[in-house]
C-alpha cells in the first residue's frame, strides 16, 4: 500500500524558505519517478517538479531558479527546498507518484504572507 505523509510546511514571510519532507513507503521509491504538486486556495492541482530515478529534475517556470527537488533513497525520502517564497506559492503542497497528482499524500499547508 503506497503511503506518502509530507511535512515541513508553515507560515513565512515573503522571501523565506522553507523545505519540504516526504516520506514514502509501499513501493520501490528508489526506482519511483517522485512528483511535487501543489494547490493555491480556489485553484487547481498544478505540478511543481519531478525528479526521476536516476536523479534528473525538471521545475515549472513559476518555481524555476527557486525550488530544488531532491531525494534521499536510502532513506525513502523526498524533499523540496523552497527559496525567495512569494504569496502566490501559498498553497497545499503534496507529494506524488505520478504527474497528475492522482496518488499523492495529504499535504503540507505552506502559507506566504506578512
Amino acid at each position: 500500500q503506497v503511503q506518502l505523509v509530507e511535512s515541513g510546511g508553515g507560515l513565512v514571510q515573503p522571501g523565506g524558505s522553507l523545505r519540504l519532507s516526504c516520506a514514502a513507503s509501499g513501493f520501490s521509491f528508489s526506482s519511483a519517478w517522485m512528483y511535487w504538486v501543489r494547490r493555491a486556495p480556489g485553484k487547481g492541482l498544478e505540478w511543481v517538479s519531478t525528479i526521476d530515478a536516476g536523479g534528473g529534475v525538471t521545475y515549472a517556470l513559476s518555481v524555476k531558479g527557486r525550488f530544488t527537488i531532491s531525494r534521499d533513497n536510502a532513506k525513502n525520502t523526498l524533499f523540496l527546498q523552497m527559496n525567495d517564497l512569494k504569496p502566490e506559492d501559498t498553497g497545499v503542497y503534496s507529494c506524488a507518484i505520478d504527474a497528475t497528482g492522482e496518488t499523492r499524500g495529504q499535504g503540507t499547508q505552506v502559507t506566504v504572507s506578512s
